[in-house]
This record gives C-alpha cells, sequence and structure tokens, in this order.
C-alpha cells in the first residue's frame, strides 16, 4: 500500500515537471512563430516589395483567413476567463479543434492586432492538458489538476509572473458542490514544480538559439510625497471609468460586428490594423514595445492631451479587434492604455514630476484590471512587472476598491 502511495507521488511529479516542460517550450516556439510572422508581414515584405502598403493587402487577406476558419470551426480563441472558467467548472477544455486553436491564437498576433497571446496560449495549453488526461492512463485520474497547472504555468511565463499565474487561476471561483482537486498547499507546490522547469526550459532555449522573451517593461523606483497619495482618491475612479468605457467599446462593436457577415468582419478588421500600421503604429499590437518608448522617455515631445488620446485610441482599437473577430487577450493593450492616460493625466492637470505620473500610472491601471478581474491579489502581482514594490499596497487598495465599486455600480462585476 505504502509503495502503491510513493508511486503515485513520483508518477505525479514526474508528469508534473514533464508538463511544466512542455509548456515552457510551447511557449517558446509559439513566440518565436510570432516573432518570425510579424517581420515577414511588417518588415521583410514591405522592404522587398515596395513599400508598407503592402500591409493592407496581406492584413486583410490574413483577416480573411481568420474569418473562415471562425466561420467553420467557431470563434477562437477564446477569453481567458471564459477558458479558465470552463477548466474550473467543467474540469475539462475541448481539445479536438487543437490546429484551428493555434492558428486563431498565431494570426492576430502576426498581423499587429491590439491584442495579447495569454488567452489563445492559455486555450492551447488548457487543450492539451485534457488530451493528455483523456490518452495517458495515470494522467486522467488527475486531468483538471494538469489543466490547472498547465493554465498557471503558462500565465505566469507569458507575464515572467509565476505568482500572478497561480492567482488568476485560483482566485476563479469553484462552481458550487464542486469539491478541490487537490489541497491548495500540495496543489502549490505542484505549481512551484512546473513552473521551475518550464522556466528552465525557456533559458536554455534562449541560451542555444540566442534568443530572448523578454518580459513587459518596468519602471525603475520612484520617490513618491505625502501629496502624491491624496491623489489616490481621484485616480480610482479615473480607472474604474476606463474599465466601464473599455466594457462600453466592446460592447458597441460587438453590435457593429453584428451587422457584417462572418469573413468580412474579419477582412475588413485586417484592412482597418493595415491602415492603423500606416497612420498610428502605436495603437498596434500588445503595446510592450511603446511601453518600453513612453518609459525609457521617447515620448516627451508628446503633450499630456496627446498622451490621453492615444490611451482612448488604444482602448478603442483593443475593443475593436477583440470583437472583430482578430481576438486574443487583453492585458497587455489595457496596461499601456491606462498608463498613457495615467501620464496625461497627471501631466495635463499637474504638470506633475515623473515619479508622479508613475505613481498615477499605476493607480489608474490597477483600478481599470480590478474592476474587470474582481481579483486584487491577481491584479496587484501582475503590475509588479512594470511598476516599482514600493507602490504594491497603493495598487492592491486601487484595485480592490475599485472592484467593489464597479459591483456596487453595476450589481455584478464589469465584463470579462
Amino acid at each position: 500500500m505504502e509503495e502503491t502511495r510513493l508511486k503515485n507521488i513520483l508518477t505525479t511529479l514526474i508528469l508534473t515537471v514533464c508538463l511544466g516542460a512542455a509548456v515552457g517550450l510551447i511557449l517558446w516556439l509559439f513566440l518565436r512563430c510570432v516573432a518570425l510572422g510579424t517581420g515577414l508581414i511588417w518588415n521583410f515584405l514591405p522592404s522587398r516589395l515596395g513599400g508598407r502598403w503592402i500591409t493592407l493587402p496581406l492584413c486583410a487577406a490574413g483577416g480573411c483567413l481568420a474569418g473562415l476558419l471562425h466561420k467553420r470551426y467557431g470563434d477562437y480563441p477564446e477569453e481567458l476567463a471564459v477558458v479558465l472558467g470552463q477548466v474550473k467548472r467543467e474540469k475539462r477544455y475541448d481539445y479536438h479543434p487543437l490546429p484551428v486553436l493555434l492558428a486563431c491564437a498565431l494570426l492576430p498576433l502576426i498581423l499587429g492586432a491590439s491584442v495579447g497571446p495569454e488567452a489563445g496560449l492559455t486555450g492551447i495549453i488548457a487543450a492539451l492538458c485534457c488530451w493528455v488526461g483523456d490518452n495517458v492512463k495515470f494522467a486522467s485520474r488527475h486531468a483538471a489538476l494538469y489543466s490547472e497547472i498547465g493554465e498557471a504555468v503558462t500565465l505566469g511565463q507569458i507575464f515572467h509572473m509565476p505568482l500572478f499565474g497561480i492567482l488568476a487561476v485560483e482566485e476563479e471561483p469553484e462552481s458550487p458542490g464542486t469539491l478541490a482537486v487537490l489541497p491548495r498547499l500540495e496543489k502549490l507546490a505542484l505549481y512551484g514544480l512546473s513552473a521551475a522547469a518550464g522556466f528552465l526550459v525557456i533559458s536554455l532555449l534562449n541560451h542555444v538559439f540566442h534568443t530572448s522573451l523578454e518580459g513587459f517593461p518596468g519602471f525603475a523606483q520612484v520617490n513618491i510625497s505625502t501629496g502624491d497619495y491624496l491623489l489616490v482618491l481621484l485616480y480610482i475612479p479615473v480607472g474604474l471609468l476606463v474599465c466601464l468605457l473599455f466594457a462600453g467599446t466592446e460592447k458597441l462593436a460587438g453590435r457593429a460586428a453584428g451587422l457584417i457577415p462572418p469573413v468580412l468582419r474579419e477582412a475588413l478588421c485586417g484592412l482597418i490594423i493595415g491602415l492603423t500600421g500606416l497612420l498610428i503604429p502605436a495603437l498596434l499590437f500588445s503595446g510592450e514595445e511603446q511601453m518600453a518608448e513612453l518609459i525609457d522617455g521617447s515620448f516627451p515631445a508628446y503633450a499630456p492631451w496627446l498622451l490621453l488620446g492615444l490611451g482612448l485610441l488604444k482602448l478603442i482599437m483593443t475593443g475593436f479587434c477583440l470583437r472583430f473577430g482578430l481576438r486574443g487577450g487583453h492585458f497587455f493593450p489595457l496596461i499601456f492604455a491606462c498608463t498613457c492616460l495615467g501620464f496625461g493625466l497627471a501631466g495635463l492637470a499637474f504638470a506633475a514630476p515623473a515619479d508622479h505620473v508613475v505613481f498615477a500610472a499605476g493607480i489608474v491601471t490597477a483600478a481599470a484590471l480590478g474592476a474587470q478581474m474582481k481579483k486584487p491579489l491577481a491584479v496587484s502581482v501582475l503590475l509588479l512587472l512594470c511598476f516599482p514594490a514600493r507602490l504594491l499596497f497603493w495598487i492592491f487598495l486601487a484595485a480592490a476598491v475599485s472592484g467593489r465599486l464597479a459591483q456596487l455600480l453595476t450589481g455584478r462585476s464589469v465584463p470579462r
């Protein structure tokens, strides 16, 4: 009996390590494909074919391909909250359309849609974990556990924050009457083991192939005065308003998208992305590179009101892409948009020094994500990606208060 128990424990540990390593490999390959595809469409082909205008037909054709896949197989990738919720409730995720999941996750990122990779990748990993559960004898008894671990490790690696992956999954509510898959302490230990294996694989691949998967850029430590903290009373409502605005933008975009036939809708989205790349390239992609420019001071020529405009347009562009078929995650675009809005608001209203605009951006972003996610701990850890650790208490406060205010205003959590 004891021997069987030890064997089960050892098998679980081995599968957990293998799962983490597999997630790391898949993530690395996926992001390398995105980098190669992006370079092909936005750099190589324009330089060979006579100019940036070539991105217009390329993006439209890519959108058309995404539309054909959606029409035939369904709207993939699904939103992150949908994937996490389905695994929590049903303890599985459909893996049969896995090639379609992969194609639909890659296309929007390569075409420059204002979305992040987390939704598509999490769906892919959840599907693979369920496939393993159905096809590997021992894993079938713990399929739901491995799916949750896979999701947590995926999110942790994408955002370079293992704790965020754990909290994002663990703060997702269980269905009524559902028993926990495993005691929390044991599950956390498996999370940590799997995450370590994944990060090790990514580090080895980066070293061998001389590549890097850099995380979201971060601000350096800042000095905040007592007077700055009083402005939390202003920035929390602003962040809540940003969340409501984003939700409203998605809703309007969804209504407009419903009036346009499938395929044509995605092709139109691709065409508009191509036009945006010609006119306002800062609105494309997830916002990581633009965030780096904002952090290192490459935007000083932009007046505060222009940063406000850029932030609002980024919100609109993200909602448009999500509802017009080039879908993905929304965390990175929303962080960039809120940072622009926080910078613009602080600079316009107070002619604030550099330290204060970082504080303003952090609180506005925390309040917006807190109202949307309803997971203040996960939001706080996520924002350690780019904001100084000394702001952690104020970021958590803004996320918790804004989430509660959103519930009171709407009678439920804000969408997504």
